[in-house]
């Protein structure tokens, strides 16, 4: 075949866009009401259509989250460590598709979006190590005045909504999943409106990482319009409101009150600086135990 023919072939060939799609229950559906919306770069370029999620597309991932939960929240702690560390390697193996997504949803350069890519997955790392090591952080034995053991262990709360920053779209986006799932618990996850699509692909990545369908459940869209109905659902157990502005926090605060969810209120967050240990204990309730020790022998010595 002669060189120009061989132009001409690859002048031919159309361009392959990509589909993005919600991530729920462990499948890949589009939006229920068939519904998208554009979604553009800093400079208004259009990237991709993203599907625009309904109030029933919301109560199929809070159904999916919850039958996720017993079983992840069941399983050892040992054992979702190894899962969020897989995590991390898949990430690490489709990493400059992310640092092309991050560079275009917030104007970086490639060098900086590389950055927050890495830090991105070394944070999945420090979550990953953490899963075995909150428990002995929180829980222990505590004095009692009396024969008993009286013993403090932390449990995941069930299922938790996150609100996802909005314009750290990546690095803020891991750093309010990885803990809730590393307690325990499963999640629902809006996606930033403006930049949902590394979100999208997110989605991508724990459906190929051992992660249990269910456990994480990715929605894009309005954020107002799918955070209410998960305010007010009466299965979802906490909400974090980490990307929403002051006026639609203090609705989905009013809303959550009706069955006394747990609420973690924004805040300005620095999501480049290690994190500590806030946002692992946020959603974990503490289960406090009474036992009696018992007597050992005719001396009546306990132990």
């Amino acid at each position: 075949m002669s060189e120009k023919s061989e132009k001409t072939e690859q002048q031919q060939r159309l361009s392959v866009f990509k589909t993005y799609k919600l991530y729920v229950g462990g499948k890949f559906p589009r939006s229920e009401s068939g519904r998208v919306y554009e979604v553009t770069d800093s400079k208004d370029k259009w990237l991709a259509n993203a599907p625009l999620s309904s109030r029933k597309d919301a109560r199929d991932a809070v159904v999916a989250a919850r039958k996720a939960f017993g079983g992840w929240s069941g399983a050892t702690a040992y054992n979702r460590g190894q899962i969020l560390y897989r995590v991390a390697e898949m990430l690490e193996g489709r990493k400059d598709q992310f640092v092309r997504e991050v560079a275009d949803a917030e104007g970086l350069s490639k060098s900086k979006a590389a950055a927050g890519v890495d830090a991105a997955i070394d944070r999945w790392v420090w979550y990953a190590g953490w899963t075995d090591k909150i428990a002995q952080v929180v829980g222990g034995g505590n004095p009692v005045a009396g024969p008993f053991f009286n013993l403090s262990t932390p449990e995941p709360t069930g299922v938790v909504t996150v609100l996802a920053p909005q314009e750290s779209s990546f690095l803020g986006l891991v750093s309010v999943i990885a803990p809730v799932i590393a307690t325990g618990n499963t999640v629902i996850v809006i996606a930033s409106e403006k930049s949902p699509l590394p979100a999208l692909s997110l989605g991508e990545v724990l459906a190929t990482s051992d992660l249990p369908g269910g456990v994480v459940n990715v929605l894009s869209g309005k954020t107002a319009e799918i955070a209410a109905p998960l305010a007010a659902h009466q299965d979802v157990n906490a909400i974090d409101l980490a990307g929403a502005d002051d006026v639609l926090a203090k609705e989905l605060e009013i809303a959550a009150a009706d069955n006394l969810k747990r609420v973690l209120r924004p805040q300005p967050v620095d999501y480049s600086r290690t994190p500590g240990t806030e946002r692992l204990t946020a959603f974990l309730e503490t289960k406090t135990v009474w036992h009696p020790t018992g007597s050992l022998g005719a001396s009546g010595s306990s132990y």
